[in-house]
């Protein structure tokens, strides 16, 4: 990018490396989150960052921040979006500490590790040093730009909903809203050897179900045939051998499309047809490989178990927490139908826990689309460009409702290591990635 305004890459990692340090964990128990910590992030960025704090005006919803970049015309507003909170981590198993923000190697190999570098503080640090460079080089947007920093992605996104309620309650309607989600990777398709960037245009409904039996108590030494746990334990299996059935979206079917002509030896010729070939393909990518399973049905994991609270006491109450995330195209009352029928036990209560349909489907094709696709081509020349499923979860969701072209895009190469550490041990990214990742919010932020 020629006309970029200059940052300094060192003065932006010590900036970063100072978020990071702030432990804003997310805890599903709200009484157990230090709020101090979120406090402390919000108090840290004006000092970080002054110049865009000069110029941008900032609100909070919640704990989660609003900022507006007033643009010099009145056209449709774009949305860039992160979130600052993280899940919890303690420094049992890590190289290095999770808060430490510590730096190792050298040069083009130097590795940046904490909890959220990766998720999600990475892309919300690389947007405001976008942000804060083009401020200072005088750059003002042709409309306006809001920067949307959620607070509770990890837990309810009560923030994100917050804000896009404020937003739709005062008319504003984003020509684009862009979220993290996919990135860019290599190895996740077979046969296509150049990285790939993964753009996520939807993403999965998602609920949690608990599953719940009640009966009769006592005495450990004389149990019934049929324990409360015996009952649960025969739904959950039942469950596991009638997996929802497999179907290809039309998202699905453009990215094997797409990275179909990338792909190399007899593979091409199957990917490239695959509207063709759709009843041979759907049972291929179910056995792939879990992502590609994911990728093309609802999904359900046991997630949590209890039962009694004594080594020698029969269970008077069992129960099951599974984490469902459902299908585009499909729905939350079809998923519960079929828990359901799978189950086939009235003695076994299904009860759905803040269930959330899939997102409608942004298009991949036009100006904002476009926007998207240039800014990743610009910063990773080599890449291949698809639209996906998001198979997670983001606060993007809640802008479908005031936004037709709702993105989820992290700008950052990812080994599948470390995307391996994305709510595990060891996150960590390397500097250079990071680097490139302000670059691309560069991008797209000089042609709004």
């Amino acid at each position: 990018m020629s006309d970029a305004p200059r940052f300094d890459g060192d003065v932006a990692v010590e900036r970063f490396r100072t978020l990071l340090r702030i432990p804003t964990m997310s805890r599903s128990a709200v009484e157990e989150t230090d709020w101090a910590a979120f406090d402390a992030f919000a108090a840290a960025l004006p000092e970080l960052y002054p110049r865009l704090h000069g110029v941008l005006e900032r609100e909070t919803h919640g704990r989660s921040l609003l900022y507006r970049w007033r643009g010099a015309g009145d056209g449709a507003p774009t949305v860039l979006m992160a979130h600052y909170d993280v899940v919890p981590a303690t420094d049992e198993g890590w190289e290095h500490p999770p808060f430490g923000a510590e730096l190792s190697g050298s040069g083009d190999d130097r590795v940046l590790w904490g909890r959220g570098t990766l998720d999600d503080k990475g892309a919300l640090a690389a947007i405001l040093e976008a942000v804060e460079a083009l401020v200072a080089a005088g750059h003002t947007p042709a409309a306006d730009v809001y920067l949307s920093f959620g607070h509770d992605e990890e837990t309810v996104g009560s923030g994100a909903q917050a804000i896009v309620s404020a937003l739709a309650g005062r008319g504003v309607r984003p020509t684009l809203v862009l979220d993290e989600g996919g990135a860019v990777v290599e190895g996740i398709f077979p046969g296509v050897t150049k990285p790939i960037a993964v753009v996520g245009v939807s993403e999965k409904g998602i609920t949690s179900v608990r599953l719940t039996v009640e009966q009769q108590g006592g005495h450990a030494s004389t149990p019934p045939k049929m324990t409360a746990t015996v009952r649960l334990a025969r739904a959950i299996t039942r469950l596991n051998a009638r997996p929802f059935p497999a179907r290809l979206s039309e998202t699905n079917l453009q990215m094997v499309e797409t990275l179909g002509a990338h792909a190399t030896g007899p593979l091409r010729a199957v990917f490239t047809r695959a509207r063709r070939l759709k009843p041979a393909l759907i049972p291929v990518l179910g056995r792939l490989s879990d992502e590609t399973r994911a990728m093309v049905r609802t999904t359900t994991a046991v997630t949590q178990l209890s039962g009694s609270l004594a080594a020698n006491a029969l269970p008077e109450t069992a129960s099951a927490v599974l984490n469902v995330r459902i299908a585009v195209g499909s729905s939350v009352a079809e998923t519960v139908a079929h828990l359901r029928r799978a189950i086939h036990d009235p003695l076994v209560r299904i009860e759905t826990i803040d269930p959330t349909e899939p997102s409608p489907v942004s298009p991949t094709t036009g100006p904002e689309w476009e926007a998207v696709a240039e800014s990743i081509a610009a910063v990773h020349p080599d890449a291949v460009v698809t639209p996906y499923i998001m198979l997670a979860a983001s606060d993007g969701r809640h802008f479908t409702t005031i936004s037709d072209a709702v993105y989820r895009f992290t700008p950052f190469a990812m080994s599948a290591e470390e995307r391996g550490t994305l709510h595990a041990r060891n996150e960590r990214i390397h500097v250079a990635t990071w680097l490139r990742g302000i670059r691309f919010y560069e991008e797209v932020l000089r042609g709004r």
